[in-house]
């Protein structure tokens, strides 16, 4: 069904079931300031609210447990075959329909499961990649790899399935109950720190017929936004040079070194980087660099991220990066051989409908509390980091922030939700599992991602999401509303075209040397929830274990 055709069946659908209408006023009633009525209460909707409240708390258990088993993973993009079998054997027990391998990424999977009409159709999704070298014990508050130099969950993509699993299960009993029509489809987000996994999901039409996207994304907050997300577009990208190998020292004037190829680009890249525009971003790794320094490379890459505020600005940088790598190759005599689109993402653009429901529920929800232990730990490695020590946020943001434009856009990360939210009305949900302060993408971001804090911020973020799940399926309005704003306001000028190419293929490949090398490593220190109550208890660590606290100094000293 076409966008427009699912706004018109939203929209006539909430005609269908609007019952009465506004009293007309009397004519000769006195002038009163124009007031927006509020929305009809529904007792329904507030009964089975509060049911899922305490549906939700009572899976307490379970979103701790899904937690952790992710956790102990610490699997990289691509290579997400352990969360894969874990999280469907779960939705499968509780009759979901899964499909493996969509869109081409054997990681991959969605979960769909349906009840009367199937409309309207809601796609729940979270990432579950982690973060080379990000390996740390978790619940302490200093540097202290479970495996040195291994992954690691150093962005806290291990949660957030929970969240949406549970929520799922929930409102998925009532709606079994309660005869409510509508579709539950989940699915994660594959290798999102590679930004190269969502676009393809699109491709493939996994959200051709979804109404409404609800994404989570684990923060230190709890909330949601509308608008212009202030995230970068992005291109990634790796320039293949390719040259001929000869005797490095015998006879170095036969070789043409594809590394110096590589070099020169990025340090083109350099020159070229004091003329771009301060909001761009843009870092590369070089991924081939030759085999032994006495053997001329014949082959090397350079891997590059380009990053801008929409489309047209990120495809200049990629367009001038083809022609600095063009001009390294005619330097060193080589060839530019392949230039292959690793991944990519828009700059997101979320529902303001929906943010709008999903904020009421965040206030009615509110933030987790705290205990001692929490903050604690929160202090800690804060201290370590040498930033204010303030520890855990306790207050949910009153307002709704957003913004139709970027407002003194600066530049910054990406997440390609960003393709599936030019496709689909989405928002973003940020839950609490993870402390304030951190760097990002980092072992230190990976110390609360199995302990009290990681699983009551999922758990607050799994009760916002089952709320909010309810509103979309019991209001016809809001969903309608959400296309209105999707057709008129968001694409109203804005059309989405992916950056990936037809002929442009998932990177399967990525992160296998590298799981191939830590995983004998890693499995021993898989999460068995039928022997021990958490993953701390299993791993023997004292919650939470932190350098003691420098004295202050006292009076004028």
């Amino acid at each position: 069904m076409s966008r427009s055709a699912r706004s018109r069946c939203a929209a006539a659908l909430l005609s269908a079931l609007t019952i009465g209408g506004a009293p007309a006023i009397a004519q000769d009633a006195p002038a009163k300031p124009a007031v927006t009525p509020a929305a009809p209460v529904d007792p329904r909707l507030v009964q089975l609210k509060a049911e899922a409240l305490q549906m939700v708390q009572a899976r307490s258990k379970q979103v701790q447990e899904i937690v952790d088993m992710l956790f102990s993973f610490q699997e990289l993009g691509f290579q997400e075959f352990e969360s894969q079998k874990y999280l469907t054997g779960i939705l499968e027990k509780e009759g979901f329909k899964v499909e493996r391998g969509v869109a081409g990424i054997p990681s991959a999977w969605t979960a769909r499961w349906s009840y009367g009409t199937g409309k309207p159709e809601i796609s729940l999704g979270s990432d579950v990649d982690g973060i080379p070298q990000a390996s740390n014990k978790p619940g302490v508050g200093y540097k202290e790899p479970m495996v040195t130099g291994g992954p690691g969950h150093g962005e806290g993509h291990n949660s957030g399935q929970a969240l949406n699993i549970v929520a799922s299960i929930v409102v998925k009993q009532l709606m079994q109950r309660d005869k409510i029509n509508g579709t539950l489809l989940l699915w994660p987000g594959i290798a999102e720190e590679q930004m190269a996994g969502k676009a393809f999901l699109v491709r493939a039409g996994i959200f051709k017929n979804t109404d409404v996207t609800l994404f989570t994304h684990v923060g230190s907050d709890l909330g949601v936004s509308w608008g212009a997300s202030g995230s970068s577009a992005l291109i990634s990208a790796e320039f293949r040079f390719k040259g001929s190998s000869a005797h490095a020292a015998g006879q170095p004037w036969r070789g043409q070194s594809a590394l110096d190829a590589a070099m020169l680009m990025g340090q083109g890249w350099e020159y070229r980087r004091e003329h771009l525009r301060l909001q761009q971003r843009s870092h590369y790794v070089i991924k081939d660099g030759g085999d032994q320094p006495n053997v001329v490379p014949s082959t090397a890459s350079i891997w590059f991220y380009f990053r801008e505020q929409d489309y047209p600005r990120t495809m200049e940088l990629f367009e001038m990066g083809k022609r600095v790598a063009q001009g390294a190759a005619m330097m060193t005599d080589t060839k530019l051989d392949t230039v292959v689109i690793l991944g990519s993402g828009w700059s997101a653009h979320f529902s303001k409908p929906i943010a709008e429901a999903m904020h009421q529920n965040v206030q009615q929800v509110g933030m987790p509390v705290w205990d001692d232990k929490d903050q604690t730990l929160a202090k800690g490695i804060q201290r370590e980091l040498g930033q204010p020590d303030f520890g855990l946020s306790s207050e949910v943001n009153k307002q709704l922030r957003g913004s139709e434009t970027p407002q003194n856009w600066t530049g910054g990360g990406s997440d390609d939700i960003g393709d599936i939210a030019w496709n689909v009305p989405t928002v973003t949900l940020r839950y609490p599992s993870n402390i304030p302060s951190m760097p990002g993408h980092n072992w230190a971001n990976a110390i609360s991602m199995a302990t009290p804090i990681a699983h009551k911020g999922a758990l607050a973020g799994a009760k916002v999401q089952a709320l909010t799940l309810l509103d979309i399926l019991l209001t016809p309005k809001v969903v309608a509303d959400a296309w209105d704003y999707f057709n008129n306001v968001q694409t109203k000028e804005t059309k989405y075209k992916p950056f990936i190419r037809p002929s442009d293929q998932p990177p399967i490949w990525l992160n296998a040397d590298i799981m191939a090398r830590f995983k004998p490593q890693l499995q021993k220190f898989y999460y068995d929830p039928s022997k021990y109550k958490t993953y701390l208890e299993q791993l023997g660590i004292e919650y939470p274990t932190v350098r003691p606290a420098e004295a202050k100094p006292k009076g004028n000293n």
